[in-house]
C-alpha cells in the first residue's frame, strides 16, 4: 500500500480531513521536545488548526531518547493521522503541523542551532514526569541524576531536557537574542513554576550569570487533557483502510480535548484561543483539578484494574463496583480539596466517568501504570496530605497507593510476572522480594522511598494503618473483591 505523504493528500477519500493550507509555505516557530503520541494528539492539532492564518508557527519536533517517531514520520513528510473514536465510529484527520522530527542523539547540534535561532519563539515539552530529572517529592532538580551529572560536565553536548533548554538559552544570550518561552505540557504540579525552578537551578550550576538570565525567561503554566492510548497494529490497519494509505504511526484518541494556558509569551504566540484553548492568568487551579480528579482516578483504576484482570480502563468501568469506587473517590475525597469558584466539579466528575467508560477507546491499564513512582506524588499523595491535615478520611486514596505497592512487586494475582516500567523498578522489586509477601514489611520498605513519599508520610500513623489494611486485603482476597468490600 502507498505510504502517507504530501503527494497523496489530494487523493484522500471523502470524509478524511486534510490540512487546509499549503505546507510548502509554512515555517517553524515552535520546537517541541518529546514528540510522542500525546503531543501529536493535542498541541500539534491546535497548531494545525491555526496554520492557514498563522503560517510561521509550525513545529519541529525532537526525540530525546529514541528515534522511533522520526523513523515513522520522516518517510511521510511529517504527516500522520489522528483518529477520534467514539460510539459513532472512527473519524480520521491528517495533521501537517510537524515539519520534521530531529533525533537529539544524532542531530543534537542541528537541534540546538534551531532552538537558538530567533525564529523559534516557543519551546514546548512533553517529556513525562521523569524527563525533568527532578525529585518528584520536592520538585527540585536532582543534581545526582546521571544525565544532569553528564550535562554539567559536558554543557555543550547535553542529554537531558533541562540541559538542552539551558544550552540553547546560553547560545541566545551570547548572541543577544531574546529568550524563547518554555512551555511544559506535562503532568507536573505548577508545571510552569516547577520547570522554571529546575531549569534555573541547572543554569546557575553552570554559571551564575546564566542562571540570572534564565530566571528572566517566561515559563507559562499549562493544563492539558486528552486520553491517548498506545497505537496497535490493529489501529494501523484500521487507519490504512480509512485513509487509503499506510501510516506508520497514527494516533487514536477521544473526542474530548482541553488546554488551559497561562498567557505569558514575551516573543509572541499563535492565537491558541481561536483553536479552542483557554488563556488564563493562573492555570494552577485547573491543573490541580485535572491531576487530582482525572489522573488520580486513572492511576487508582490502573493498578486495581490491572490486578483484577482488566486490560482496558473501559473494562474496569464495566464493573459497577469500580464505577462506585471512582465516583466516591472524586466526590468524597478529592473534590473537597479543590477551590474552583465557577467550576461545576460534579459535572466535571460525571464527564470523566463517561470518558473513562468509552468502549471505543482502548486505553490499557498497564500503560497508565507506567512510572508510578514519578506520578503518585502529584496524582494521589498531595490530596492525601491535604485530607490528613484536615483530619479527614483517605480510605479510597490510600487504596490507590496500596494497589500501586502491590503492583510494583512485579507478580500479579495469578503468579505471573508484571512488566513494571518505572525508573525505580529494580529498587522496588528488591524491596518486595525482601518483604517476602508480608504486607507490613512491603509498606515499610516502599514508604522509605523518600523521593516518592517524602519524610512526612512515612511517619504518619493514619496513612500507614490505612495502606497496610488495604494491602492485607489485596493479598488476602485480591483487587476485585477489595474494591467490592470498600464500596459495599
Amino acid at each position: 500500500m502507498t505510504r502517507l505523504s504530501t503527494a497523496i493528500l489530494a487523493q484522500a477519500p471523502a470524509g478524511v480531513r486534510v490540512p487546509d493550507y499549503d505546507r510548502s509555505t509554512i515555517s517553524p516557530g515552535i520546537v517541541h521536545l518529546g514528540i510522542g503520541a500525546f503531543h501529536r494528539a493535542h498541541m500539534a492539532v491546535y497548531v494545525d488548526d491555526l496554520l492557514k492564518e498563522q503560517p510561521d508557527w509550525a513545529i519541529v519536533g525532537a526525540s530525546l531518547r529514541r528515534p522511533d517517531t522520526k523513523h515513522a514520520l520522516e518517510p511521510q513528510d511529517g504527516l500522520y493521522t489522528i483518529a477520534v473514536r467514539d460510539a459513532a465510529g472512527t473519524h480520521p484527520r491528517v495533521i501537517g503541523s510537524i515539519l520534521k522530527v530531529l533525533d537529539a542523539n544524532t542531530e543534537r547540534e542541528d537541534l540546538l542551532t534551531l532552538m537558538a535561532s530567533p525564529q523559534i519563539r516557543i519551546v514546548s515539552l512533553t517529556v513525562t514526569e521523569k524527563g525533568y530529572c527532578h525529585d518528584p517529592a520536592t520538585g527540585e532538580l536532582d543534581q545526582r541524576h546521571p544525565d544532569i551529572v553528564h550535562d554539567l560536565a559536558n554543557p555543550t553536548a547535553p542529554k537531558s531536557a533541562p540541559g538542552m533548554l539551558v544550552e540553547a538559552l546560553a547560545r541566545r544570550k551570547a548572541a543577544g537574542i531574546a529568550p524563547f518561552a518554555v512551555m511544559s505540557c506535562d503532568n507536573l504540579p505548577s508545571n510552569g513554576a516547577t520547570v522554571k525552578r529546575i531549569v534555573t537551578k541547572f543554569a546557575s550550576l553552570r554559571d551564575a550569570a546564566l542562571g540570572e538570565f534564565v530566571a528572566g525567561v517566561a515559563f507559562p503554566g499549562t493544563m492539558v487533557d486528552r486520553i491517548v492510548p498506545s497505537t496497535t497494529d490493529a489501529d494501523r490497519a484500521t487507519i490504512a483502510e480509512l485513509i487509503g494509505a499506510e501510516d506508520a504511526w497514527p494516533i487514536m484518541t477521544e473526542p474530548f480535548t482541553q488546554w488551559v494556558i497561562e498567557d505569558h509569551f514575551p516573543q509572541g504566540r499563535p492565537p491558541f484561543e481561536k483553536a479552542g484553548a483557554q488563556l488564563v492568568e493562573d492555570v494552577e487551579p485547573f491543573e490541580r483539578m485535572k491531576l487530582r480528579m482525572l489522573n488520580g482516578s486513572h492511576s487508582t483504576m490502573a493498578y486495581l484494574g490491572y490486578l483484577a484482570g482488566h486490560e482496558y480502563v473501559s473494562d474496569a468501568m464495566g464493573d459497577p463496583a469500580f464505577v462506585a469506587l471512582i465516583h466516591g473517590l472524586m466526590s468524597e475525597e478529592v473534590m473537597p480539596t479543590l477551590d474552583m469558584p465557577g467550576v461545576d466539579l460534579g459535572a466535571y466528575r460525571d464527564q470523566l466517568l463517561e470518558r473513562f467508560a468509552n468502549p471505543a477507546l482502548k486505553h490499557r491499564t498497564w500503560q497508565i501504570a507506567m512510572d508510578g513512582s514519578q506520578k503518585l506524588p502529584q496524582r494521589l499523595l498531595g490530596t492525601i496530605r491535604d485530607r490528613l491535615a484536615a483530619g479527614q478520611s483517605i480510605e479510597r486514596l490510600s487504596l490507590g497507593v496500596a494497589a500501586w505497592m502491590r503492583y510494583v512487586m512485579g507478580i500479579d494475582e495469578k503468579g505471573e510476572n508484571i512488566d513494571v516500567r518505572d525508573p525505580l523498578a529494580m529498587r522496588m522489586m528488591a524491596i518486595a522480594a525482601g518483604a517476602g509477601g508480608d504486607p507490613e514489611e512491603l509498606y515499610e520498605g516502599l514508604v522509605g522511598l523518600t523521593e516518592v513519599f517524602g519524610d512526612d508520610l512515612a511517619d504518619n500513623e493514619v496513612f500507614g494503618a490505612d495502606v497496610v489494611e488495604h494491602l492485607d486485603s489485596l493479598f488476602d482476597v485480591g483487587a476485585a473483591e477489595t474494591v467490592r468490600e470498600i464500596v459495599g
